[in-house]
């Protein structure tokens, strides 16, 4: 009999869900050392991780295991999930870019001052977006991107072909890429690799491009940052994510006019969404089958 430990914000939820699909072989305990599966927000969980010492899997409720992957323990499966939060990460990406592409905040200002005043601008057709990541959130974007009429270029390690990509470049020619670039998106996780990626010398490269961070904060060189605008290779960064979070009520960022901030919420959980990858994945585990998006601990996704 496989012993669950559930651990998550949405406590509740999950309960019923699991009460729900009366999944064979699985019960529920409270005690996180007698747990062979864990399914868990990783913050959560992270704290008591090390006393799971019957643990062989771990299903991730997000798709960032950062607390999880901070921790020596490796000796489990950890699973994420993925292909659920591409469609609300463009959303938010393309709700932020035509805000600000067509005006709107300033609209609404002229709106309350009873003012009518046009303002120019330019559509998005033939402009050129860089997308930093070409998993299913980065191929989600991109194919929303072609929609708009955008060329896009993805960005990844090894510089491989993604369909929906105009062209694929390696991390090695990411500043050759951001010169062309007027618009920019950040997906990527938080490895060593990717630490500081956007770094102000890379940036320094973008002719008066949009910056959109919504992968990881610590992709984002936050000091360089200030010194792009300023310099205006940025003209305007949409963030979602930082280094350290909740962001700082003295940062800089906050009362910057150039800078959006927003708290961390461009593409949240869904329960059932999560669940049912839990379900798929618990399924191959009876069945002794690969489990689907199992995460590399030395890559760090």
């Amino acid at each position: 009999m496989n012993q669950l430990y559930l651990c998550s914000a949405q406590q509740k939820r999950y309960l019923a869900l699991l009460e729900d699909a009366a999944l064979p072989d699985l019960v529920l305990t409270d005690d996180v050392e007698k747990a062979n599966i864990i399914l868990a927000d990783p913050p959560k969980l992270a704290p008591k991780l090390e006393n799971a010492r019957n643990l062989t899997w771990l299903q991730s409720t997000f798709a960032g295991c950062d607390a999880l992957l901070a921790k020596p323990k490796t000796d489990y499966l950890l699973t994420n999930v993925r292909g659920i939060f591409g469609p609300l990460m463009s959303e938010y990406v393309f709700g932020q870019l035509l805000a600000l592409t067509r005006h709107f905040p300033q609209y609404l200002d002229a709106q309350h001052k009873q003012q009518w005043s046009p303002i120019p601008y330019q559509g998005l057709a033939g402009k050129c977006m860089v997308i930093l990541g070409t998993g299913s959130i980065g191929a989600h974007l991109a194919s929303t991107a072609r929609h708009f009429g955008m060329k896009v270029i993805g960005v990844n390690r090894s510089g491989h072909p993604v369909a929906l990509f105009d062209e694929v470049v390696t991390t090695a020619q990411l500043t050759s890429v951001l010169s062309t670039a007027d618009v920019i998106v950040s997906v990527l996780p938080s490895t060593p690799d990717t630490k500081g990626l956007l770094s102000q010398h890379t940036l320094s490269a973008c002719n008066q491009a949009v910056l959109f961070n919504v992968g990881r904060g610590s992709v984002l060189e936050e000091e360089g940052l200030l010194k792009v605008i300023e310099q205006e290779h940025i003209r305007h960064a949409v963030l979602d994510v930082f280094t350290h979070e909740p962001l700082d009520a003295s940062h800089p960022f906050w009362k910057h006019p150039s800078i959006t901030v927003t708290p961390h919420i461009s593409a949240e959980s869904v329960p059932e969404q999560v669940f049912g990858i839990f379900v798929e994945n618990y399924k191959c585990w009876q069945n002794g089958e690969p489990l689907n998006f199992v995460m590399d601990f030395s890559l760090g996704y």
